[in-house]
Order: structure tokens, then sequence, then C-alpha cells
């Protein structure tokens, strides 16, 4: 059948996959850390307060001071050749790697993108792209190994936030937790094992330090804290360890309420008074090096770890573009992407 001449033009049909972090400002400065800081903070998902509660704190308190600070821990960090954070550079990486890969088996009948669930590039606005390019089947994949309602639920929330504004959306399938994914294992299992057999002196421990949630989310559902304790169960399997190798603790508590415990920038004083001197730390939780493992571990921890009278303090860095991380993630794709590609 003919279509009308008025008939919008229709693309070939072509599915689409899209990583999701977490989120990035645009700069560092006071404006672009407080447009940020605001759509992170007002997600109910991160902070459940009630709006009239919450929102007269944040916009009148929080938001008036904070971008300061914030921008500061950003500036420290931020990666100047591309006016950017880590963050965006190497959720930039991955999703150009995965679109090699994915190239190599399915052509271009697959388009990559990636996306951030607060700042840019939007969630919307690639979602939309991708519409644009003919993709009617979209693989919606966030990057949180462990599933929280504040991290992966909130990504999910916005992509179908999306859908609900669009009169012919894609389907989509959205990639769950991956915690316990072997190759997910297996690439944290390499990454110790090769900065290790860098070190002149074996860590003591190490402390494997997952971003927290506040403990009420736990007595109210969220599987994330049990998630985190089966990571670092699988991965002390895997590198053959025994219990008293490796730790779980949990940083970036925010507000007064008590918070998953221990807390790593106690924890690790407590290490190094108990006579632990050497350790080494990592991010199970983070796909990619950030605010949080870059400022937050290598600075605030780390003095922590050595006023307390610790000596040697070994980072290891995320997943981030290693080829392991992306064997990981097309592994999982190959699976997402069946009947589909």
């Amino acid at each position: 059948m003919q279509k009308p001449s008025d008939h919008p033009a229709l693309k070939p049909a072509k599915v689409g996959v899209i990583l999701v972090n977490l989120g990035t400002p645009d700069g560092t400065d006071y404006w672009s850390m407080r447009r940020y800081l605001s759509e992170f903070l007002s997600d109910q998902r991160v902070v459940d307060l009630a709006k009239w509660k919450w929102q007269p704190i944040l916009q009148g308190i929080i938001l008036t001071r904070r971008p300061f600070s914030s921008g500061a821990a950003y500036k420290s960090i931020w990666n100047n050749e591309r006016d950017e954070s880590p963050l965006l550079t190497f959720t930039r990486s991955q999703s150009d790697a995965v679109k090699a890969e994915v190239a190599k088996t399915y052509g271009d009948n697959v388009i990559v993108d990636f996306a951030m669930r607060y700042g840019n590039p939007s969630t919307d606005s690639v979602i939309r792209k991708m519409k644009d390019q003919g993709v009617d089947k979209i693989v919606f994949f966030p990057l949180y190994p462990q599933y929280s309602a504040a991290t992966t639920a909130t990504a999910n929330d916005q992509a179908f936030r999306t859908l609900m504004k669009m009169k012919w959306q894609p389907a989509i399938r959205t990639v769950p937790a991956y915690f316990e994914n072997p190759l997910y294992i297996e690439a944290l299992a390499n990454s110790v094992r090769a900065k290790y057999d860098t070190l002149e002196t074996r860590p003591d421990i190490l402390v494997c330090s997952y971003h927290g949630v506040p403990k009420r989310f736990l007595l109210e559902g969220d599987p994330y804290h049990c998630h985190c304790h089966k990571t670092t169960r699988l991965l002390k399997e895997a590198l053959g360890w025994e219990d008293t190798d490796i730790k779980t603790t949990f940083q970036s508590r925010f507000g007064p309420a008590e918070w998953l415990q221990p807390y790593t920038v106690e924890e690790v004083a407590r290490l190094a008074e108990g006579g632990r001197k050497n350790i080494a730390i990592m991010s199970p939780a983070f796909s990619s090096d950030c605010i949080e493992t870059l400022e937050e571990i290598n600075e605030e921890i780390y003095e922590s770890f050595e006023e307390a009278g610790g000596e040697t303090f070994t980072y290891i860095p995320c997943l981030n573009d290693t080829p392991d991380h992306i064997k990981m993630m097309m592994g999982i794709l190959e699976n997402e992407l069946a009947g589909w590609a």
C-alpha cells in the first residue's frame, strides 16, 4: 500500500543499546554544581523525604553552600584536557569500546550510546535521538552491579518517564543487577591480582568499599546490602582467600540518619589502629572511577587511615574501560539482545 504524501518518514528498524551511569555536572563552577546537585538530591529515590519538608532545606540551605565544596572536590579530579569529569570520560570510552565490539557481531543493525541519570547527556535526549535513528527496541543497561532503588531503579524510572511522553514507544529491556555474573567477578579478581603483582609488600587486607544507603532501605526491602556482601564473598572465593583477607564497608554517608555499616572512613582507621598498617581498597559498586573514588577514597578515606597510623594505602581502580570489563558487558548484552538482533 502506498503511503500518503504527508506520512512521516520511516527509517529501517534498528535495536539500540544505552549504557547508563549516575551523572556528572557540566562544570565545576557554582551554577553547574547547583544544577547537578539540585537534580540529584531532588530525586525521591535518593532522598525520599516529603517534598514540602525536603525542598526548603535543599534549595534554601544545602544548595547555597554545597556547590562550593563539591565544586572544589570535582576540580581536584577534573579532566582538564577534555573539560569534563572522569566519570564522563570513562563512560564514553566504555560506550566506544562496546560499540566497536557490537559492530563486529551485529553490523550497523545495533546502535550503541550512553546516557546519564543526572546531567548530560540526559536519558531523555538519548532515547529520543535513538528513536529518530529508527530504533524500535532498546536494551537499557544501568551500570550498577548491585541493585538499589537509589541507583538501578531511578535510572529505569527516568527511561520510563521518557516513554510516557512518546506517541510511539520503542520496546525496552532493562538489564538486571549483575553482581554475581561470573564475568564481573572474574574482572574484579583479575584487577586485584594485577595490582597485587605490582606491589613490593602484600596488603594485610583488601577493603571493598561500596557506596552507602540509609539502613532503613534494607529494612524496607532494598537488596543492595545483600548484593554487596555477596559480591565480596564471590570475589574472595575467586581469589582463593580467607575471610580475614577481605572486608566489606560502606562510604559516602549523607545526613544524620544511620546508614549501612561499617563506614569505610572509620573502618580504615580501626584497621590501622589494630595493626593492619598496609591495606588495599577498591570500589566494586562503581563501574567507572568518579568523585567517590578519586576524591573521597584517595583523599578523605586515605587521610583517615594515615592519621590512625596506617603506612601503605593502595587504591585499586574501578574496572573502567579495561578489556575484562568490556568483555563482561558484551557477555551481558549478547544475552539481552537475543531474539532482537
